[in-house]
């Protein structure tokens, strides 16, 4: 590990301009490439106190042993350079893009004497006309069979046409009329170049006019009473809209334009891109990539444009591309692709209408691309398999931990803190052994205190299940959601269902068994502390056969109780993944029972507190009265009014609002509003069902955790 400093350039030696730089490890191979508008201020960013740095760019200037610059003249030579030295020494740090030229391309060879209309991959030929890409080579193979019928190019490779040429005799596609035969002179040289070109223009969305043409020779050779001709060209119409179709128009304008959409964590990203020509969207394409430095989401699209249009000049670069987010700064990119193009480029991110619209379409296929990518990955047993092991080996356990309990704690500001407990066996969630927790020891925020309470309450119910052989505790009953006075919540999914699953279910009894299997591992939320206090409470219970460690977040390190130094597994590793999977999945769990609870005690009334009053009268009363204000100056008589309100609970619901303490001013929690003082918590305004609190806006949200 190389110490910056040594290798840190004299003052003034670096210039102030754009240029780019390379940072170099000892056996001199390139680790990172970087850009910068002034290189002597990016680069003092990185000798600064290594605890200042985030730890992937803290590893990168470990590792490198030297610093090179190049200055150029511009921020867009800068970007150019960049791009040329990211594909030539692909530097280890750097973001790194799949490679896409693994997609296809519908192409048509207009450099050769005979065009050929074929699929193609890899690197962009010149004098070649691409359509795409597409997602699947089939799919480009329907479209060609739909339109070779109208447009018969050739479609055979080079030894097919000589061999045809050489016997006099076409191919199978010339007998069928799905080919022109250029290769025995059924068409002429210049005549099938133009039917190329006229399948070009097709397919590069200049359709209606070319429609409109069919259409008029078929009413034309119908007038004629050519009518064998007028069937095929009505066909010929057909399998065009019909080629026209799998591909909907989405923007009305006949729009080109590429639509860029992200989704991320904080380890990889996943990045759609849809090609919209003439209006419809032409080709789609993605790839996920890993993280492997500090980078916000506008500098993903940065380097994604790199990728999309670092080798593409002319049409190939469109005159629209809306991103998700703008560079930063935007002017050398957008100058970037003008000249790429070789007219103007707008680079914008789209605030309304059609392009926002297929803008979100694009995000939700990043997003399912994302969890798709998480999904595939968590479901292989290999991997699985590899991970568990990995965690083995890292944490020093005897085996594999094949059951792997996860707790979380979420508050807001202190209020409503609640705790969560995710299951993971041999490597998957166990959605059905999931629980919930809320701290009732103490009042306020305390994250230590709190994990050392959901340990205990935990492994305290599985000692005492344990002791009574899986028995439940006198007045239980399976499947409640508020369990004991641990106040454990028994839900599963998060959604509030508490009824457990059959497969849960004990083979003598049939009851559930809560708490009856202890994990081989416990991973906690959090760094040395959390680890400490789930530590501390399971020896005060005396078990020692359970391993614990905490994920300390921010920096993705693993901790062991009792050691000064966290345990620090690859980032590429499976161990790492899994055990990043389950604390997000705890996370998840936990911050939506605290939302739960939060948004019931916002929507909290005095006439909740009412024995018998249901939903149904509470409603009537609200109605009938117009606020919870005027409801409390009511008698008992007026409240007998209300239809299904007798007098004794007239006389119930006047003594319950007699002993509550009305509250602040009522705030619209849907909108932060504050509503009229004759108004109060508990009455519905505006639309029906709104929720209506007592309690200030909910203006931290941003701080809960």
């Amino acid at each position: 590990m190389a110490d910056p400093s040594s290798y840190r350039p004299r003052r003034g030696e670096i210039p102030d301009s754009p240029g780019v730089y390379r940072f170099r490890d000892e056996h001199r191979r390139v680790i990172y490439v970087g850009k910068a508008k002034s290189l002597r201020q990016r680069l003092a960013n990185y000798f600064q106190d290594l605890a200042g740095l985030h730890p992937r760019t803290r590893s990168m200037v470990t590792t490198a042993a030297s610093v090179e610059w190049t200055v150029v003249s511009t921020e867009v030579e800068a970007l150019q350079l960049e791009y040329s030295w990211i594909k030539e020494y692909d530097p280890r740090f750097n973001v790194k893009y799949r490679d896409d030229k693994s997609y296809p391309y519908l192409a048509v060879t207009m450099n050769e004497e005979y065009p050929r209309v074929q699929v193609m991959r890899g690197h962009k030929k010149k004098g070649v006309r691409y359509f795409g890409p597409y997602a699947h080579a089939w799919a480009i193979r329907d479209t060609v069979d739909l339109m070779l019928r109208v447009f018969p190019v050739r479609t055979c490779s080079a030894g097919v046409f000589k061999n045809a040429a050489r016997t006099g005799r076409p191919c199978l596609l010339g007998y069928i009329g799905k080919c022109s035969a250029p290769c025995v002179e059924r068409i002429s040289a210049e005549d099938h170049r133009e039917l190329a070109e006229e399948f070009c223009d097709f397919m590069a969305g200049r359709t209606g006019t070319y429609l409109r043409r069919l259409e008029r020779q078929m009413a034309q050779a119908a007038e004629d009473m050519e009518y064998e001709r007028a069937a095929r060209l009505r066909d010929d119409i057909g399998a065009l809209k019909k080629a026209m179709e799998k591909n909907a128009v989405v923007l009305a304008d006949a729009t080109d334009a590429d639509l860029i959409a992200v989704a991320e964590d904080e380890l990889e990203a996943a990045v759609q891109i849809f090609h919209v020509r003439g209006g419809r969207v032409r080709g789609q394409r993605g790839w996920v990539t890993d993280k492997v430095e500090e980078i916000t989401t506008g500098a993903l699209v940065e380097h994604a444009l790199q990728q999309l249009y670092g080798e593409e000049t002319g049409d190939a670069v469109p005159r629209e591309v809306l991103v998700p987010a703008l560079p930063d700064p935007v002017e050398p990119v957008q100058e970037w692709l003008t000249g790429r193009r070789g007219a103007n480029v707008s680079l914008r991110v789209p605030q309304r209408g059609d392009k926002k619209a297929l803008m979100e379409t694009v995000q939700r296929n990043a997003q399912q691309a994302l969890v798709l990518h998480k999904t595939k990955r968590a479901s292989d047993l290999t991997t699985r398999s590899r991970a568990l092991e990995e965690i083995s080996d890292a944490l020093g356990l005897d085996s594999a931990p094949l059951r792997i309990e996860c707790y979380d704690i979420s508050h807001l500001q202190g209020d409503d803190v609640v705790a969560s407990m995710v299951v993971f066996e041999d490597g998957l969630a166990r959605k059905s052994e999931y629980r919930r927790f809320q701290i009732k020891g103490f009042a306020g925020q305390d994250d230590v205190r709190s994990m050392h309470e959901v340990i205990t309450r935990r492994f305290r119910r599985y000692l005492a299940e344990k002791e009574r052989t899986g028995e439940w505790a006198d007045g239980e009953e399976p499947g409640a959601a508020e369990a004991g006075p641990d106040g454990t919540v028994t839900g599963t999914d998060g959604a509030g269902l508490a009824e457990p699953p059959a497969s849960t279910l004990t083979e003598d009894d049939g009851r559930p068994k809560r708490f009856a299997y202890p994990p081989q591992l416990v991973v906690v939320d959090g760094g040395a502390p959390q680890v400490a206090a789930a530590q501390r409470a399971l020896d005060e219970l005396g078990i020692d056969d359970i391993a614990v460690c905490g994920l300390a977040k921010r920096l993705e390190e693993v901790w062991l109780p009792g050691d000064d130094d966290p345990v620090v597994l690859p980032r590429t590793s499976e161990g790492l993944y899994l055990l990043q999977r389950i604390r997000d999945e705890a996370h998840r769990f936990a911050i939506t029972y605290q939302r739960a609870k939060r948004a019931k005690r916002f929507r909290s009334s005095p006439l909740d507190d009412v024995p018998g009053l249901g939903d149904t009268r509470k409603q009537a009363l609200i109605k009938h009265f117009g606020s919870l204000k005027r409801l409390r100056s009511a008698t008992i008589e007026q409240i007998c009014d209300v239809p299904g309100i007798g007098r004794k609970t007239a006389e119930v619901i006047v003594a319950a609002l007699a002993q509550a303490v009305p509250g602040g001013p009522a705030v619209n929690t849907a909108t932060g509003e504050i509503m009229d003082d004759t108004e109060e918590p508990g009455q519905q305004t505006g639309s029906p069902g709104e929720p209506v609190s007592t309690g200030a806006p909910d203006e931290r949200r941003g701080q809960e955790r």
